[in-house]
């Protein structure tokens, strides 16, 4: 039986809220993945659409989204979930887990979503109610200043001459 422990967390307000699942309510977020909108109704954790953002396993391995399937895998990282660098441009090689959820996974990490950010629509595509503010036409390049010629530097030793 699959048993995940849920953190919902608001943007909004900036606040957290966990709680457990188990039984046929566990069993329909086995096979999700991360990214997708979740009804909050359908599993009994609240009114409103949830978007699953992280989670991990009981070791507490962390679970990213470029990692297909529900596999764990040593890949290099240079940021993000499962890795912070010490010093700039460190990469490292780092075990985490896959973005599907299976009965491996511990905890469940959520966002809530409003109704206007689930109903938005595809970028690119202006609201029929909606007018363009007037752009400004793009400002001229400044001319290069030239650059004045440096002198070579001499060495301080002086070149022997051939024998």
């Amino acid at each position: 039986m699959a048993k995940f422990k849920l953190i919902l967390s608001d943007p909004t307000t900036g606040k957290s809220t966990a709680s457990e699942i188990e039984g046929s309510r566990a069993q329909a977020l086995i096979g999700r993945s991360l990214g997708e909108l979740i009804d909050g109704a359908a599993l009994g954790i609240g009114q409103g659409k949830f978007l699953i953002s992280g989670g991990c396993d009981k070791n507490g391995i962390p679970m990213r989204a470029d990692v297909h399937g529900a596999v764990k895998k040593h890949i290099v990282l240079s940021s993000g979930p499962g890795f912070r660098p010490t010093r700039h441009g460190e990469r490292r090689r780092k075990l985490v887990r896959g973005r599907i959820i299976s009965d491996e996974t511990y905890q469940i990490n959520f966002t809530t979503k409003k109704e206007a950010e689930v109903t938005k629509q595809p970028p690119g595509e202006p609201r029929p109610t909606e007018t363009k503010p007037p752009t400004e036409p793009p400002r001229p390049a400044r001319p290069k200043e030239p650059q004045k010629a440096t002198p070579k530097k001499t060495s301080k030793k002086p070149h022997k001459k051939g024998r």
